[in-house]
């Protein structure tokens, strides 16, 4: 669980990142209305969550360094005994100050009134930009304020740059504690893929599964982190499949993509099953193929290794295995470097993990693919997709698709698999699925 001291800690380390002279501003996520007065469920922005664990709309923090009056000044919701009684609890200024750290807080209603103040004397604003245009155009409302202002001209911010130069850059690199978060989002996402393979009959609509998945997630608190992916049978060639709608038939596979979200940090799993309880020998050689690349992928993941290497292994497993099965033929060299292997692999092996399920931080440094470091944590999951229409392929093989993936965090000396406590051997899997 993270405490006070964490999120006063990523402050400081932003506020010496920027110097004096510089301000960042960082505004909560907009709320957004599904249909009529039913809004979306609510999820904050994740800049402001990772600095001030705030989680309420309408709020704005800024982050001077060096300012005397107070660094961190929080703008909320004011107390309203009416509006909390429909809506819930609101911090208020002063929870804003005495719970969440704030040297300063005010009312969301003075954004107007103080913002101008609180920019007056700043070179550079940090925001990410494209984020949010309606805040965005009212933060050039403020500057344009202050350049109005003759007496002021020399006290207005020259320029406003990209937050996410320092602020992803610590997001990526995660500390102890939060890896401990991460921990306890891939041990409940491992729980609910467990019971999905106990709970799977044939029969089923993949609904059913998608269901057994998000009780575990909402027994224990958490949301899923993005929507489960539940494919069976030629559904699971299409890769972001989210209907979750069809009948799981005797001899299908079962794809399931599905991680939660749990004290803000998320977790990304992908297991492939029979919904009988037992592979085909089709099945089971594009099973294993999948297996021994995703193997490959995590065997090469340490610190120096260029964020592109455990794909570049997956991909020589996979071009490997297509063609001892019949799928590709000729050199694998030269089927590596003519890309053969795309029409049946044609995605990238991994992404960055973290607040969010893609997450940020860059993939190159200097032109170059990125170093792993220790802290950071990202996906491994390749997979084979064969179309159902694909009549280059022999029948059997057709409409089979398969993706293992899981959360792996970059050590000192090399790696932790976070969600290896789910089985992903052929046979542990046959025996689990439909056991309970």
């Amino acid at each position: 669980m993270l405490k006070a001291e964490d999120f006063a800690r990523r402050r400081r380390a932003l506020l010496g990142a920027l110097g004096r002279g510089c301000a960042a501003v960082v505004p909560a996520s907009p709320v957004r209305v599904r249909s009529r007065d039913v809004d979306y469920p609510y999820r904050p922005d994740t800049n402001l969550l990772y600095l001030t664990g705030f989680a309420e709309p309408e709020a704005v923090a800024v982050l001077v360094p060096g300012r005397d009056e107070g660094e961190f000044v929080l703008f909320c919701r004011d107390r309203d005994p009416e509006r909390e009684h429909w809506d819930g609890k609101r911090a208020g200024p002063e929870g804003a100050e005495k719970q969440y750290g704030a040297d300063c807080a005010y009312p969301i209603g003075q954004l107007d009134e103080f913002m101008p103040k609180l920019l007056k004397g700043c070179d550079t604003v940090h925001y990410d930009l494209g984020n949010n245009p309606a805040f965005e155009a009212r933060l050039g409302g403020w500057l344009k304020k202050l350049r109005d202002q003759s007496k002021e001209r020399n006290k207005a911010p020259v320029q406003v740059a990209a937050l996410d130069y320092y602020l992803h850059e610590m997001r990526l690199c995660k500390h102890s504690t939060e890896l401990d978060c991460m921990r306890s989002s891939a041990a409940l996402a491992v729980d609910a893929h467990k019971r999905a393979m106990r709970r799977t009959r044939p029969d089923m609509y993949e609904y059913q599964v998608e269901a057994e998945i998000i009780y575990r997630f909402k027994r224990n608190g958490a949301t899923h982190s993005y929507p489960p992916i539940v494919a069976s049978g030629a559904n699971a060639c299409i890769l972001h499949y989210k209907e979750n709608v069809s009948r799981m038939r005797d001899g299908d596979l079962l794809l399931v993509d599905a991680g939660c979200e749990l004290e803000g940090y998320a977790s990304d799993i992908t297991r492939t099953w029979p919904v009988s309880g037992a592979y085909s020998a089709e099945q089971r050689a594009v099973y294993e193929i999948v297996l021994e690349a995703q193997r490959a992928a995590i065997d090469t993941m340490e610190p120096g290794v260029a964020i592109l290497d455990p794909h570049h292994a997956a991909v020589g497993v996979i071009t490997r295995g297509l063609k001892r099965i019949g799928l590709l033929e000729g050199k694998v060299s030269e089927l590596v470097r003519d890309g053969a292997y795309r029409e049946f692999f044609m995605h990238r092996t991994s992404h960055w993990l973290g607040m969010d399920v893609h997450d940020v931080g860059d993939y190159e440094a200097g032109g170059e693919p990125r170093r792993l470091e220790p802290g950071m944590c990202c996906t491994v999951e390749p997979g084979i997709y064969i179309a159902p229409d694909n009549s280059n392929a022999p029948k059997a093989f057709r409409g089979i698709g398969i993706r293992i993936e899981d959360d792996v965090a970059v050590t000192d000396s090399g790696h932790e698999v976070l969600t290896g406590a789910l089985p992903k051997d052929p046979d542990e899997i046959e025996a689990l699925v439909g056991s309970g």
